[in-house]
C-alpha cells in the first residue's frame, strides 16, 4: 500500500517514465515505426494523467494545500525555485497542447498535428525532466531537516 508520504517518490517515477516514453515515440516516429510512436505517445499521456491525479491528491489530501519550503538559500535556492518556476508554468501550457496533439494524430489530421507537436514535444519533455529534477532536489539533495549549512 502506498502511503501519502511515498507520493512524491511516486510522481518523480511516473514523470521519468513519462519522460522515457516521450523519447521512446519521438526515436519511433523518426524511424516511421507509427504503431509504436502512438503507444508510447498514449502511453505517456496516459503515465501522466495518473501523475497528475497523484500529485493533485499528495498536495490536496496529504500536503492541505501547504507548499513544501525549501530549506536552503543563496544559489542554489535561485536554481531551485528557477527550475520550479519554469517547470510550474510549462506544466500548465502542457496538458491542453499534449491533449490537442493527442486528437489531431488519432484523428488522422498530420500535417497539424506534427506542427503542434514540435511544440508539445520538448515542452512536454522538458516538464517530466524538470519533474523529476524537484523532486530530487526538494526530497532527496536537500531534505527538509537535513544538515542546512551551506
Amino acid at each position: 500500500m502506498i502511503r501519502g508520504e511515498d507520493l512524491p517518490s511516486v510522481n518523480a517515477v511516473l514523470n521519468l517514465t513519462s519522460a522515457v516514453l516521450l523519447t521512446a515515440g519521438y526515436a519511433a516516429i523518426r524511424r516511421r515505426r507509427v504503431r509504436l510512436h502512438v503507444t508510447c505517445m498514449l502511453t505517456a499521456l496516459g503515465v501522466s494523467a495518473i501523475f497528475l491525479s497523484s500529485y493533485l491528491y499528495y498536495h490536496g489530501a496529504v500536503m492541505h494545500w501547504q507548499a513544501t519550503p525549501f530549506p536552503r538559500s543563496g544559489w542554489v535556492r535561485t536554481v531551485y525555485l528557477t527550475v520550479l518556476a519554469t517547470h510550474s508554468l510549462l506544466a500548465v501550457a502542457v496538458a491542453p497542447l499534449a491533449l490537442c496533439t493527442a486528437y489531431l494524430g488519432l484523428s488522422g489530421r498530420f500535417s497539424r498535428h506534427v506542427r503542434v507537436a514540435r511544440w508539445t514535444w520538448p515542452i512536454w519533455l522538458y516538464v517530466s525532466v524538470t519533474g523529476v529534477v524537484v523532486y530530487w532536489m526538494l526530497y532527496r539533495l536537500y531534505p527538509a531537516g537535513a544538515e542546512t549549512v551551506q
